[in-house]
């Protein structure tokens, strides 16, 4: 595999991308109204600290659902959105593997997500540590575990989401049926933050975390191998019309 080659095919996603206004504001306004709504809630409520140490953690796990939504938008419109604007056909009929293509798709949809959602989640614990340093006494972010959840989990979380997208894309034709499918994957996510939200799976507990992370990275593994499987580039060519 040549990793110029995808990097080429990278390049050429992120010009498009900037012509493309509905990833703009998915990957540049949500992550940051976001942050600023979960800091709003610590600000106009009054939330006594021990509460606020297992919805703080419940809160940064948001991101982790954020991982599962931003890439969406991207990684549908890289297959689908361009076989239906007539520009997948020449790279599917260039000299290049069917994982180099992946391999570039995927960067392209990964790179700009992940950098979105570390931006927001800045944003998020600078204002959270500002609402919420007179409760404790002290900054609260950053921790061990908010680390392990943004910097482990998110990106964990970010390829999952790509992966599932390119799983999608590879069978469906139309740019808002892959974005709907594609968007189920954010359903376990969003099942693990309400659970660590009442604290049934606290979010503040290191092993939880490393276990839900190694889940992630097993997942990981196995879409890989079924987004090889159901990436064939001569059906898309010969059947999708």
């Amino acid at each position: 595999m040549r990793l110029a080659k995808s990097w080429v095919i990278s390049r050429k996603d992120f010009k498009a991308f900037r012509r493309k206004k509905n990833v703009l504001y998915t990957l540049l306004i949500f992550p940051i109204a976001i942050s600023i709504l979960l800091s709003a809630v610590l600000t106009v409520k009054q939330i006594p600290a021990a509460q606020l140490s297992s919805l703080l953690p419940a809160f940064a796990f948001f991101y982790v659902i954020l991982a599962g939504v931003v890439p969406t938008a991207i990684a549908s419109y890289t297959i689908v959105g361009e076989k239906v604007e007539k520009t997948l056909e020449p790279l599917l009929a260039a000299p290049v593997t069917d994982g180099e293509i992946l391999l570039g798709k995927g960067i392209s949809a990964f790179l700009p997500s992940i950098l979105a959602i570390f931006g927001g989640s800045i944003l998020f614990m600078v204002l959270a540590d500002l609402a919420t340093q007179n409760t404790f006494g002290y900054y609260y972010f950053p921790n061990v575990n908010t680390a392990l959840t943004i910097f482990l989990m998110v990106p964990l979380a970010t390829l999952m989401s790509v992966e599932w997208n390119v799983v999608v894309s590879g069978r469906v034709t139309d740019v808002r049926i892959a974005q709907q499918l594609g968007g189920l994957i954010v359903l376990p996510f969003a099942l693990i933050y309400v659970l660590g939200e009442i604290n049934v799976i606290p979010l503040n507990v290191t092993n939880n975390l490393l276990i839900i992370s190694g889940i992630l990275a097993l997942i990981d593994v196995a879409l890989f191998s079924l987004a090889r499987e159901t990436f064939q580039r001569e059906e898309i060519l010969t059947k999708w019309k």
